[in-house]
């Protein structure tokens, strides 16, 4: 094996395209001129496992570049990465169960932003709040006005 971060990266493209193209069969493909649901997820699918398999031929047929083999996981950005998106579906959602109402997409997104930069070695409260800011005016515009999504974009008990 010349590169292991490669083979690794390689594998787990291949398995995430196999999966999505796997997926999609349970939709309705079409055909290129008349997609159906499943087209776009199946075609992703299939680049991805492509892509995935030539990565992973190249890191144990290419030459050897001297990287050293994969560290130990970073634990905190993962968490921080992971968590900020269970966050965002929980907010985005409610949760009747414990009585959380819907928080709405900007309140998510927020939390999402905000969240997610603690995975960083610094953080810039400003930076951050520029970011969430930007995020939340740009996915208002899209997904409401835009694309005319219904869906609740402040909480609950705002309304």
């Amino acid at each position: 094996m010349k590169n292991q971060k490669d083979l690794v990266s390689g594998l787990m493209f291949s398995a995430v395209g196999i999966a999505f193209a796997v997926g999609a069969t349970n939709y309705s493909l079409g055909t290129g001129a008349r997609m159906g649901p499943g087209y776009f997820p199946m075609m992703l699918g299939v680049v991805l496992a492509i892509l995935g398999a030539a990565i992973t031929v190249t890191a144990v047929t290419g030459r050897d570049t001297g990287q050293e083999g994969i560290g130990a996981i970073a634990w905190k950005p993962l968490a921080c990465v992971i968590g900020s998106n269970v966050v965002f579906g929980l907010l985005l959602g409610g949760v009747p169960l414990i009585g959380l109402p819907s928080m709405g997409m900007i309140v998510a997104l927020y939390a999402l932003v905000f969240i997610a930069s603690l995975a960083a070695d610094t953080f810039s409260f400003k930076a951050v709040a520029l970011l969430a800011t930007l995020l939340a005016i740009g996915s208002y515009l899209i997904f409401v006005k835009l694309l005319n999504l219904q869906f609740q974009v402040w909480p609950a008990f705002i309304n």
